[in-house]
């Protein structure tokens, strides 16, 4: 498996020091945090470092499927403008968050699937970089949760996908997701089987035998030891 991890578990940390440790501990890849902390510490270190660079887009208070115009608006921008930064370094692919409802009720909920769509088009209509919409947890506000619910967005925008693991444990539906087409690279962490917790793999409920089927994976945990637990397990499979 082509392994990597997110900045998220060396938050902060100088991004010259994260790119070392990566290669010192045999990763392949890297996955940026793209939250506005990220941003204002940069320095472009991560062009042409030789690994595969990938880019979580920011979540904190995105939603592109908003029913509010200028949330939506607004979000979308910022997803454009992380793929003009994603161009700039050679990044190959983006995560997105499909957005989230405020009441989960049907008619509200095809609403703003529509509106993801659109938004989602939007998004790769202005970048050249890959641009995949990630699996979401089991409550109900969020959008793509649902293996149907992800397919409509690819099938209508052509995005990839990127499957998390643990949002599909606590959704019973990992199996079927990881059989989804064009899947560009998955996130892997553990959890209850209830809660969206990203917890080392192997502390949880997840189906070890399930990440056979992974190719391209980013280990999706805030602290680089456990990291560093998930890919002996990972090594081990």
């Amino acid at each position: 498996m082509k392994l990597g991890f997110t900045t998220l578990a060396l938050f902060m940390e100088p991004n010259s020091d994260i790119i070392e440790l990566a290669k010192k501990h045999g990763f392949e890849m890297i996955e940026i945090l793209g939250e506005d902390p990220f941003y204002e510490k940069d320095k472009g270190e991560f062009k042409d470092c030789g690994l595969d660079i990938r880019i979580h887009a920011a979540t904190v208070d995105i939603n592109i499927a908003s029913l509010n115009r200028g949330i939506r608006t607004e979000s979308v921008k910022q997803m454009i403008q992380c793929g003009y930064y994603a161009e700039k370094i050679n990044a190959n692919t983006i995560t997105v968050h499909p957005g989230i409802i405020g009441r989960n009720e049907p008619h509200l909920r095809k609403w703003a699937l529509e509106l993801a769509i659109e938004s989602v088009g939007e998004i790769i209509d202005n970048t050249t970089v890959e641009i995949s919409v990630e699996n979401m947890p089991v409550r109900g506000k969020f959008l793509a949760n649902k293996v149907e619910e992800l397919e409509m967005i690819q099938n209508e925008t052509g995005c990839s996908l990127t499957i998390d693991t643990g949002h599909g444990n606590t959704c019973g539906n990992l199996e079927e997701m990881l059989s989804l087409k064009n899947i560009s690279y998955c996130h892997l962490n553990d959890n209850n089987g209830f809660k969206d917790q990203h917890i080392t793999l192997g502390e949880g409920t997840l189906d070890l035998k399930l990440l056979k089927k992974i190719d391209t994976a980013i280990i999706e945990l805030n602290n680089f030891d456990n990291v560093l637990k998930s890919k002996e397990v990972v090594d081990n499979l």
